[in-house]
């Protein structure tokens, strides 16, 4: 699974410096695939699907900071937690019910993040 950041989010920043594939953005900010990670040039999701890494994407949020499901790792490999919701004032950053891995994938995420590294 993936981590969220709800609407109770007060926008303060704790999270963002902490996560380790640099998948928390603020509120109306554009990111990419290779901020923060080992990803370069064009990328393939194994799907059929690829873009390119250095592609700017749209904010997935303009009110609140935000979490990119496909870099969240939950921290696994990491720390032993989910470094956001260990810094979290107001408990805003929680699972995502809607996207469910297992530790085996998302140490194989982890892996694909920074394979370039």
């Amino acid at each position: 699974m993936a981590i969220i950041i709800t609407d109770e989010c007060i926008n303060c920043g704790a999270c963002e410096p902490e996560c380790p594939n640099n998948a928390i953005y603020d509120a109306g900010a554009a990111w990419r695939f290779s901020d923060g990670t080992g990803l370069r040039g064009v990328i393939d999701f194994g799907d059929g699907v690829t873009l390119n890494a250095e592609e700017t994407q749209a904010a997935l949020s303009d009110d609140i900071y935000y979490i990119v499901p496909d870099k969240c790792t939950e921290c696994v490999g990491f720390h032993d937690e989910p470094q956001c919701a260990a810094v979290c004032p107001v408990d805003c950053c929680v699972d995502d019910e809607n996207v469910r891995e297992t530790r085996e994938e998302l140490l194989a995420k982890k892996d694909w993040l920074h394979m370039n590294e």
